[in-house]
């Protein structure tokens, strides 16, 4: 219990800290939520999204899953685009991958990780249509870090063609798709595609295969 009681004093202090800053903090943020941000990440302990971004309360919508795979057949995630373009009126959504993911490690070992493989599928997609690519990396950590951003790209790329985000693009709204890759040795981002806001400029995310 020491650990979960550590989270609920936590909790209390950072709740006592922001109203000793403002009064209103909690208040002011209690009837809606007005973020400009929906940020799709990993569920990595190690990628504190809010908290390395600096995003306070209501600034930020999340979703989170096992190496930030975007699935169109996944009515979770799908959910979470339609609520964040259609009624929060996003304007960014941004993909994050980060180093040394345990998702990507485990695509790449030959071993049997059970539902998870199948979860992992698109990852080990992205490896074959890369392959050559990959195997010239100098170092198996290269190799890692080129597959999370391939990976970053290929969500990206899967995003672009919901019809969530295509319809919201005919309408002139233009949510722009941004990728990421999280740095967890240094706690930097490193920006791997920015401000595609249209299907033209999402092409090329997307293998032909």
């Amino acid at each position: 219990m020491k650990n979960y009681l550590k989270l609920i004093q936590n909790n209390a202090d950072w709740a006592r800290e922001m109203v000793g800053k403002d009064a209103d903090f909690f208040s002011k943020r209690e009837q809606a939520q007005t973020p400009h941000h929906l940020i799709i990440g990993c569920s990595d302990s190690r990628v504190p999204l809010e908290l390395m971004t600096g995003a306070l309360p209501g600034e930020m919508f999340v979703h989170r899953n096992i190496g930030n795979q975007v699935w169109e057949t996944d009515m979770n995630i799908l959910s979470v685009v339609q609520f964040a373009v259609d009624v929060l009126d996003v304007e960014h959504v941004i993909v994050c991958g980060h180093s040394n993911c345990g998702a990507l490690k485990a695509a790449f070992a030959d071993s049997a990780h059970g539902l998870i493989d199948h979860w992992l599928s698109d990852i080990r997609s992205t490896m074959r249509w890369h392959e050559d690519e990959l195997a010239s990396c100098a170092t198996a950590e290269e190799r890692l870090h080129r597959l999370s951003v391939l990976n970053v790209l290929q969500q990206v790329g899967i995003l672009s063609r919901t019809p969530i985000i295509l319809d919201a693009w005919k309408r002139g709204r233009r949510p722009m798709l941004h990728g990421w890759v999280y740095d967890i040795g240094s706690g930097l981002i490193e920006r791997i595609v920015e401000q595609v806001d249209s299907a033209e400029m999402a092409a090329v995310l997307l293998p032909k295969n």
